[in-house]
């Protein structure tokens, strides 16, 4: 299986991580570390030397209390800079830019982005499948819930006796819409969103039945990186030390069939993922 984007191809015969760059004031675990370009590129420099296979760049925080929306112009002001700057430093890198506007995926793609990675699956801006159909960029469809300012609280977590079932139906009806528009099949990678619309239990069903996604055949993204549930299992308060938890979440992703892995904590990830993935090739010998 392979992941076509704006500027080439992604290869996802082994598991791939997908570094966190948030050029935000306010993101629930990091917001505020980065306060210029030069400190993004130290982080993505750092995130690429220890094994991330792309950049995913977000100036518009989602996290689970008081999120606000971010205007365009700020949203811009924020991400552009960082693009260009990651892809002079890091040409052979695919940059992805999380964002839920169209314009800002335009001028992204436009300075070197190759995938846009829409945490809303299409749902906020009715122009952004147009703009990524033009530029031929790879998209990540999340499942969500809501509005920027709710969906990563418990505001719309309501589901039937299936989690997962409801979750596969409403990111199939994103896919079926993104091909509609004329972005192609093998572009288009879904992420379940684990923590976005969903309690912890919900986000447990929806990882235990990660086949159910998987066998569609689109790839599969997590971002369980630092999430509230891993907190609320392990009891560990502080977001950043939930490295641990966050390794064992994706190692249990990856067995049911998740091959890209959105993480803060890159080379914990890279080795547990490697380990685990050898062990899984040995076994279907």
């Amino acid at each position: 299986m392979h992941w076509r984007h704006a500027t080439g191809t992604l290869d996802l015969d082994v598991p791939r991580i997908v570094g966190i760059v948030n050029v935000t004031p306010d993101s629930f675990s990091d917001g505020g570390r980065l306060r210029s370009v030069d400190d993004a590129r130290r982080l993505i420099d750092r995130l690429v030397a220890e094994g991330a296979d792309a950049i995913d760049i977000g100036g518009e925080s989602t996290r689970p209390q008081g999120a606000t929306p971010v205007s365009l112009d700020e949203e811009l002001r924020r991400v552009i800079p960082v693009v260009e700057a990651a892809r002079a430093d890091h040409p052979n890198v695919p940059l992805s830019v999380d964002t839920v506007k169209a314009e800002v995926a335009r001028e992204a793609l436009g300075a070197g982005a190759s995938i846009v990675n829409d945490v809303s699956a299409f749902r906020l801006d009715a122009g952004m499948p147009s703009v990524c159909a033009q530029y031929g960029a790879g998209v990540v469809l999340m499942h969500s819930r809501g509005d920027v300012s709710t969906m990563a609280t418990f505001a719309h977590a309501t589901y039937g006796p299936d989690v997962a079932g409801d979750v596969v139906a409403e990111l199939i009806h994103a896919a079926e819409r993104a091909v509609g528009c004329g972005i192609t099949r093998d572009r288009i990678v879904l992420d379940p969103g684990i923590g976005f619309a969903k309690r912890r239990e919900h986000s447990l069903a929806v990882l235990a039945h990660l086949r159910r996604l998987a066998i569609l055949g689109f790839p599969v993204l997590v971002g369980v990186s630092r999430k509230r549930f891993i907190g609320e299992i392990t009891r560990v308060d502080a977001p950043a030390e939930r490295v641990f938890g966050t390794v064992g979440a994706n190692v249990a992703a990856l067995e049911r069939g998740a091959r890209l892995f959105r993480v803060h904590d890159v080379q914990a990830s890279r080795q547990a993922l490697d380990v685990a993935w050898a062990i899984m090739q040995i076994e279907r010998e």
